[in-house]
């Protein structure tokens, strides 16, 4: 029997599983065939007419309170027009809804230039632009003579005589056309908001269909609630039109600003910008490549700035300025002197550095009368630095204590000095045999010289030569740096001055510095300098802002507190408590004892002040000095704090170029006792206000309690 041969045999269920496969392939085969030939092109269109763009739309600033919760810098609503330019916007469709827009709206045209009227000539006349390059010029245009921008700079040229020929619509319709290109694509530019009226704002609003880009809305702008007083101090905003600083404008764009953004350009504003600028909304539009916008979704909403409460006490400061400008134009009617036309005053807690006032207003003819007229003008209190006076003879004092020159007690006998080959020298009366306080107390120029003399191994004797160690003027200058006389303050302002340092050394130049009568400070340097003497020795920066809060969106309270502003101690002087406290007693016999230089203007007060009177020669540096030339003129300035034992309050006034001569008003004194006056007056009108609503408070619940009882 032969061997029978075997067949393969494939079992059934593996068949069943390639046909499976077989299919499933045969599907997905036919899926991305009609995937590709039937939808490819709808799904390639798909891919590549979606852009995510994300914009930043602006929020109004944070708002700033005082110290007692009253509002000084709000925002108000304002109609505003704006244009959102799309991505593939052309510029002939911008300038066509530019000219629609101008037949509804008035734009102010004062910032068109002259190079933007050439512009837009070009661009509306192209023809006419065409003729005005001659032949030969397009014949070396042709040849690579001549560029494009040779040959624009031609037709710009040649538009001169042309632009005369546009009319007030047209410029209009420029006007708005610059608003429209200076912004990003799908950022809401502001064409106009100051001055919206409600007629252009309804026309606006109901041709929207035939202004592609156009949109009306609401806008903001910064509302000052006690009008000029602190304006300067709070400073300024930029307005839509100007945008980002554009020496700043890198720095803002890198901190996802745009180019339209309106920010803080002065004082605080700038100062606490990051602060008040707030939160911007973030939408992110999907558009297609025409830049048509598809959909848009809000991916953040947007919060306004957090609010800023000052240190500033705005009923205070209201009283103040009114005090500085009554005496102010007083002195300027009576004084011997035309040329006085500023003063500052400062009211700072020595305790803590909370700002309870900064004060400073200007004199100055109205450019468009010729009148006097009064301005404000606070920030003088860190800008600009005069010779201060015997107000520094407190630091000299602590300076003759600290380098062994004096000790407390020490006897000088004041009369007059003669040193050779110079004047006489002397006080403004001679007081014979005195001590430190006394030499305070009558403000004695002898004394501080004598201090001086010691201080720089020097000694005196009539009508010899003085050679001294000009050294000590560094150490007179390190010393009263610790004050804060000569170094910065801190202050949480942009451009502090730190005042002149004279730069010539002479034996007759430190005596002058030893009185006030050389290197100049500022009067917030002079609040700094006698603020560390009232608190026993801590030279603490002073600063604006008490706290940053959360704002409330629906209401004109504050919100919740996220920062509170510690005092920030700078230093210590180098100087024993027993020393200071002396100090601090030479000022009160300033103000309250005998012949005190102040005495006579705070008599009776019952708050205890202490203090320093000064009064420098110095040459006329003002506004008019083309008329009166440089003139010897003299400052008068005033330090001090109250209560003298426990100081709450401390005070500076600067009076720059009070009169000309030997004698003129003591508007420092009478600026000074006012003011300490308004203060203390001010604090008894609070406790007695607060007193009669705890007392009504109190009966009120008697009331609900005995009605209970009888129920």
């Amino acid at each position: 029997m032969g061997n029978k041969k075997k067949k393969t045999h494939v079992p059934f269920r593996l068949n069943m599983l390639f046909f499976v496969v077989f299919l499933l392939f045969s599907v997905l085969i036919l899926r991305l065939g009609m995937v590709q030939i039937v939808y490819g092109d709808d799904f390639k269109r798909e891919i590549e007419r979606t852009e995510d763009i994300t914009v930043n739309n602006p929020v109004p600033r944070g708002k700033m309170f005082d110290r007692n919760g009253n509002i000084i810098v709000d925002n108000t609503p304002l109609n505003a027009i704006t244009y959102t330019k799309y991505q593939r916007t052309s510029q002939e469709e911008m300038l066509e809804v530019a000219e629609r827009l101008a037949k509804l709206i008035d734009k102010d045209t004062s910032k068109v230039r002259l190079r933007d009227k050439q512009d837009f000539w070009i661009i509306k006349n192209p023809d006419k632009a065409m003729e005005l390059i001659t032949e030969e010029q397009w014949e070396s245009y042709e040849q690579g003579i001549l560029t494009d921008k040779q040959i624009y700079d031609l037709q710009l040229e040649g538009s001169k005589d042309f632009v005369g020929t546009l009319t007030e619509l047209e410029i209009e319709t420029l006007a708005i056309y610059r608003e429209f290109s200076s912004g990003y694509a799908l950022a809401p530019q502001i064409v106009k908001n100051s001055d919206v009226t409600a007629e252009e704002f309804a026309v606006v609003s109901e041709n929207l269909e035939d202004l592609p880009g156009v949109d009306t809305t609401t806008d903001w702008e910064r509302y000052y609630t006690f009008g000029e007083t602190l304006k300067s101090i709070l400073g300024k905003v930029t307005s839509s039109e100007e945008g980002l600083p554009k020496e700043q404008l890198d720095e803002f764009l890198a901190r996802d600003y745009n180019r339209n953004d309106r920010v803080g350009k002065s004082n605080i504003e700038l100062q606490y910008e990051d602060v008040l600028h707030g939160q911007k909304a973030k939408v992110k539009n999907i558009t297609d490549k025409a830049g048509n916008i598809l959909s848009t979704e809000v991916i953040s909403e947007g919060m306004r700035g957090k609010d800023l409460v000052l240190t500033i006490d705005m009923d205070l400061q209201s009283q103040v300025e009114q005090i500085i400008e009554e005496e102010l134009w007083n002195a300027k009617k009576e004084a011997k002197s035309a040329l006085i036309d500023r003063a500052f005053v400062i009211l700072m807690d020595p305790n803590t550095g909370e700002l309870l006032t900064m004060a400073g207003k200007g004199i100055q003819k109205n450019k468009d009368t010729g009148k006097p007229e009064m301005t404000d003008f606070a920030q003088g209190n860190i800008t600009t630095s005069y010779a201060v006076g015997s107000v520094v003879k407190g630091a000299t004092i602590l300076t003759g204590y600290q380098t062994g020159a004096i000790s407390p007690g020490t006897v000088h006998v004041d009369q007059p000095m003669v040193i050779k080959n110079t004047n006489p020298m002397s006080s403004w009366k001679n007081f014979g045999a005195l001590n430190d306080l006394r030499a305070l107390q009558v403000s004695s120029n002898v004394y501080m010289w004598k201090t001086v003399i010691a201080m720089a191994d020097g000694h005196y004797v009539p009508n010899n030569p003085l050679p001294l160690n000009l050294t000590a003027f560094d150490t007179m200058r390190h010393s009263f740096a610790q004050f804060g006389l000569g170094a910065r303050t801190g202050i949480d302002l942009p451009n502090e001055a730190t005042g002149y340092v004279g730069t010539v050394k002479q034996s007759g130049l430190l005596l002058h510095l030893a009185i006030g009568q050389y290197d100049t400070y500022t009067p917030m340097q002079l609040a700094q300098y006698v603020s560390t003497i009232a608190n026993g020795g801590y030279r603490i920066q002073p600063r604006l802002v008490k706290e940053i809060r959360e704002p409330l969106l629906e209401s004109n309270q504050m919100g919740p507190i996220l920062q509170e502003v510690q005092p920030t101690i700078l230093n210590r002087l180098d100087a024993k408590d027993e020393w200071i406290d002396r100090v601090q007693e030479g000022f009160r016999m300033v103000m309250q004892v005998g012949d005190g230089t102040a005495v006579s203007y705070f008599r009776n007060v019952d708050y205890s002040p202490a203090g320093k009177t000064g009064t420098a020669q110095a040459f006329y540096e003002g506004f008019e000095q083309e008329k009166y030339g440089r003139v010897p003129v003299i400052n008068l300035t005033l330090v001090g704090f109250a209560p003298h034992d426990h100081p709450e309050v401390a005070m500076v006034v600067v009076v720059p170029w009070a009169y000309q001569g030997n004698s003129g008003p003591s508007i420092n004194n009478h600026i000074g006792r006012k003011v300490m006056d308004a203060y203390f007056n001010l604090k008894k009108e609070r406790i007695a206000t607060s007193e009669e609503t705890n007392t009504s408070e109190q009966t009120d619940e008697n009331a609900e309690v005995q009605l209970d009882i009888e129920e």
